[in-house]
């Protein structure tokens, strides 16, 4: 862990939508954080579609180094993605593709914590069933639980796009909590 003791998050949204309902989720556990962790949020939409004979040309491009350093400088990470056609949106996948580039890919170890909002009833289970696969494979340390999914998101957020169903806020605020023990156990 960093040397002071607060815990350093990367936060990142699945979707890059205005009104993006994972975008206000993600908003809602930087204010639901536990004391002593602090989350950064990144947009990493300026990374470019994986293309290898652009990295065995010019190397790993501006935009998917910074979010690789960014990753390396965080204590953990919190992934909010959407469900698109039951898996996780191309851009998602892109950045991780990117970022797990050797040498010294930032997943390695990394604890992360999953979330997702949706319109639909299932809160995005599929996709984080699929980005817990995804980074398992790169070495993560993917938290089991808790499963944090938003469903009937449209009802769950304000026109201010603020998380207003309490129920959800308790579900974010006790991921958070369990991803600074997770990132303790893991770092101590």
């Amino acid at each position: 862990m960093s040397e002071s003791d607060t815990i350093k998050v990367l936060g990142i949204a699945g979707s890059f939508r205005s009104g993006s309902f994972n975008a206000m989720a993600l908003n809602a556990a930087v204010e639901l954080a536990p004391e002593g962790m602090t989350v950064e949020t990144h947009d990493f939409r300026d990374i470019p579609f994986y293309d290898g004979d652009l990295e065995a040309g010019s190397g790993i491009p501006a935009a998917a180094e910074l979010f690789r350093e960014k990753i390396r400088a965080a204590d953990a990470l919190l992934i909010v993605t959407p469900e698109y056609n039951a898996s996780i949106p191309g851009i998602l996948k892109n950045a991780i593709d990117w970022a797990s580039r050797p040498p010294h890919q930032p997943f390695d170890n990394k604890p992360i914590a999953i979330m997702g909002a949706s319109p639909g009833a299932l809160g995005s289970i599929r996709a984080q069933l699929h980005l817990r696969q995804i980074l398992l494979n790169v070495g993560a340390q993917v938290m089991v639980g808790p499963q944090v999914l938003i469903g009937g998101a449209g009802q769950r957020f304000s026109a201010e796009r603020r998380l207003t169903d309490e129920a959800s806020q308790q579900f974010v605020r006790g991921l958070m909590q369990a991803l600074a023990a997770w990132t303790k156990r893991l770092k101590g």
